[in-house]
């Protein structure tokens, strides 16, 4: 068995969602000092790789502590988009992977955007899924879909479709993945945020588990 960090570390300096803060992590206790090492953490809720809620964006949605910890484990299928160059994943790029994904609870996107982490690149002309595309997805009965970029929908499009259509599904969404290059096409997903109380969304420690 191998298993595959997919998790970005959180950092000062590390990028963040534009508009929003980046984490503070501050010295609160030293060895030296007290006797024992602590750090006083500051960040938002969708820092570094993170999951998505439905409460993110739909008022009374479910949000993260809500889910049983059992729905952020399973079969995960990896659609890998690295090598294309596409504004949107569209429904007939998903087409190849139909039969594949009646049986997986994750889709996970790559897109490459993850060797652009820390650079300004990051955070454009990546590829996102299309509405058509995303109501296809929705319409499967998974649990989550995530991707190796900073957001599910294209930075341009500011009424986040793509989101709104999972989220009224019920899925959630994972972003920010890291090192998808180092997993298959099918894999085991373990993705497990922060268990905060009326989470909208939280930091995840995602791994991929190979046998």
């Amino acid at each position: 068995m191998k298993i595959v960090d997919l998790t970005h570390t959180i950092e000062a300096g590390m990028p963040v969602f534009p508009g929003t803060e980046g984490p503070i992590l501050l010295p609160a206790n030293s060895v030296e000092r007290d006797g024992f090492a602590e750090k006083k953490l500051t960040f938002y809720s969708h820092t570094g790789t993170h999951m998505d809620a439905p409460a993110h964006m739909l008022k009374g949605a479910k949000t993260l502590d809500a889910y049983a910890a059992a729905d952020f484990y399973g079969p995960a299928l990896l659609a890998d988009f690295s090598q294309q160059s596409l504004a949107y994943i569209e429904l007939e790029h998903l087409r190849p992977y139909e039969e594949r994904l009646s049986q997986a609870h994750f889709l996970i996107l790559r897109t490459g955007w993850s060797q652009y982490w820390g650079m300004d690149a990051y955070f454009s002309d990546f590829p996102a899924l299309s509405p058509e595309a995303a109501a296809y997805v929705a319409a499967l009965g998974m649990r989550g879909v995530g991707i190796d970029a900073i957001s599910i929908d294209r930075m341009q499009d500011q009424h986040f479709p793509v989101h709104h259509i999972l989220f009224e599904a019920g899925l959630f969404m994972i972003e920010n993945l890291a090192n998808l290059e180092q997993v298959g096409l099918e894999f085991t997903l373990a993705c497990f945020p922060m268990k905060i109380k009326d989470a909208d969304g939280a930091p995840a420690r995602a791994v991929a588990i190979i046998d």
